[in-house]
């Protein structure tokens, strides 16, 4: 089985590399950091003895770089059976207040990665036995916070995008799930003095993500909400 997955080297994203390497499944994995990913691919393909993993440093708000990528990633395997958009960026601030820019740098990065990425592999994916593509949206997704600003903005429309495509792929048996989980420890929260039991572990935002795409073809989980314990922060 081949897996994609973006913003594969820190956070939910490493999770994921580690829980689906973990599966048996060959990875063609990208983020902007070279070192990180060759230092990951090597730990990896020690680790799990036996699979393939692609790494190729890209920056997902580009859409030459995305192409790119899934260019790399097609050459290699020729058919994707898995697509986990997960790679992305966060910045606060309100809409009246934020910087000139803002705006268009998280859309691109958010909104445009997932959509050309999407649109590269989706031809590749019908010949799987069981293909899924996974949208990480975010509790910003629905629900719109003080401070949250584009960056929700551009998380609801990943959240539309995903309802769309889902609608979409019904017919050639892709199943499309839009994962939206609450506060999970990520490098993003360095530094943050608060209990590391208060946010989520990103271990388990990737097995939520394995339990899904385990299930039958027959069925799809369309949409799964994780939020911490205690609430959101």
């Amino acid at each position: 089985m081949n897996t994609i997955i973006t913003g594969a080297s820190k956070g939910i994203g490493r999770a994921l590399v580690e829980k689906f390497a973990s599966e048996g499944h060959n990875l063609a994995i990208c983020a902007r950091n070279e070192e990180n990913l060759k230092s990951l691919k090597k730990e990896l393909e020690t680790k799990y003895n036996g699979i393939q993993v692609l790494i190729k440093s890209t920056d997902i708000s580009k859409r030459k770089d995305v192409l790119a990528f899934a260019e790399a990633a097609l050459k290699m395997f020729g058919s994707i059976d898995v697509l986990i958009n997960n790679g992305g960026i966060f910045l606060s601030g309100s809409t009246c207040e934020e910087n000139e820019g803002t705006l268009e740098k998280l859309i691109e990065t958010n909104l445009y990665s997932a959509y050309h990425l999407t649109r590269a592999i989706v031809p590749f994916m019908t010949s799987s036995a069981k293909p899924h593509i996974f949208n990480m949206c975010s509790i910003a997704s629905q629900t719109a916070y003080p401070n949250g600003g584009s960056y929700s903005i551009s998380k609801f429309a990943l959240l539309g995008f995903t309802k769309v495509l889902r609608q979409e792929l019904l017919d050639k048996g892709i199943r499309v799930t839009a994962v939206l989980p609450g506060a999970t420890w990520s490098d993003s929260w360095a530094g943050v003095d608060l209990p590391q039991e208060r946010l989520m572990d990103a271990a388990d935002i990737a097995d939520t993500i394995w339990a899904a795409y385990s299930l039958k073809k027959s069925a799809v989980v369309e949409e799964v909400i994780i939020r911490p314990q205690l609430g959101d922060l």
